[in-house]
């Protein structure tokens, strides 16, 4: 009888890690997965993520759903993972709201949300291999990126 009521224990055991390991492996708090990394900093620059404002350093990870800003004498540099370049001047907030590069599964898409302030804008392998991809949005207008490269200027509060 104690053999039996050990095995069930040591299964629940089992059941209960798998299924923890699970929700840990699809929960959207753990799914966020680097898609850029910040290459140049100067001045005032943070990303805020789930809430939490993170000095931006050189090497640092940035994930889709960051907010990227920039102090009235900050800028930084990020480098995506298909090599778009992405600079922003002071005073600048953007959001990543969507970044998919999956060459072997033919999925691309790169959104980005302009809040305020500039950036310069070089194209990866999004661009060239789905021009269709990458849209930037403003207050105003989206914008269906076609080219290689483009500096914006949104004015905000």
């Amino acid at each position: 009888m104690k053999r039996v009521c050990l095995k069930i224990v040591g299964i629940s055991k089992a059941i209960v890690f798998l299924l923890v390991s699970t929700v840990a492996v699809v929960s959207p708090a753990y799914a966020s997965t680097s898609v850029a990394i910040v290459k140049t900093v100067s001045g005032s620059a943070a990303i805020v993520r789930q809430g939490q404002t993170i000095p931006a350093t050189h090497g640092l990870e940035v994930w889709e759903s960051d907010m990227l800003r920039t102090g009235r004498n900050g800028s930084i540099g990020i480098l995506f993972n298909d090599d778009t370049l992405l600079s922003m001047g002071p005073g600048s907030v953007l959001v990543i709201d969507e970044f998919v590069f999956a060459p072997k599964q033919g999925k691309f898409s790169i959104v980005i949300k302009m809040v305020k302030g500039t950036a310069a804008y070089l194209s990866g392998l999004i661009s060239k291999l789905s021009p269709d991809s990458t849209y930037i949005k403003t207050p105003t207008a989206s914008i269906g990126i076609r080219g290689t490269k483009f500096v914006i200027k949104v004015e905000g509060e």
